[in-house]
């Protein structure tokens, strides 16, 4: 199913000229509620790997590309350029676009004593904390080591467990389409 093959449609004179065409409502939104997103049961985390799409993806898990709005649905990816993890020619090429020199410094940042407060394995930077340069113990951290966090982020998604496919479809179809 195509995502926006749902959506209501209308008439909508777009040149004002008395010739109204048949549109597709762009303004309808479905998000995924909280605890629906939060339900682990549900889904699988996955680390998306160099070449990875969603269309990719969703053809791998659910045997349909088309079903790649599901994924980007449950992950709240909105922007599927900069939510999503760049290729390795895309990074560099965006890290040279983005800094005058990548591997100049961000910031500083300290180690928080408690250690770890999120449990979100090795990539957990939330012991972390941004300081000023003269901070005591405090170490820099590069434009591209900052944007690599940000990318190994990202980089773990949720996948909808197929078995739940259909009905995720039926209920998306009930909200899209609702008044």
């Amino acid at each position: 199913m195509a995502y926006f093959s749902t959506f209501p449609k209308g008439l909508y004179d777009l040149k004002k000229d008395g010739n109204p065409k048949l549109v597709v409502d762009l303004m309808r939104r479905v998000k995924i509620r909280s605890s629906i997103v939060n339900e682990t049961s549900l889904y699988d985390l996955y680390d998306v790997i160099e070449g990875d799409t969603p269309e990719s993806l969703a053809f791998k898990i659910y045997g349909d590309s088309e079903l790649h709005w599901i994924i980007l649905l449950t992950n709240n990816i909105t922007d599927r350029y900069y939510q999503w993890p760049l290729n390795s020619n895309d990074y560099e090429n965006y890290l040279k676009d983005k800094y005058t020199n990548p591997d100049a410094v961000h910031h500083y940042e300290i180690t928080q004593s408690s250690g770890s407060t999120s449990g979100f394995g090795p990539d957990d930077y939330s012991h972390i904390i941004e300081v000023n340069s003269d901070t005591p113990l405090a170490v820099s951290v590069s434009n591209r080591e900052y944007e690599d966090r940000i990318q190994d982020k990202i980089r773990q998604i949720k996948i909808l467990n197929p078995a739940y496919v259909g009905l995720f479809i039926d209920e998306f179809k009930k909200l899209i389409t609702r008044d």
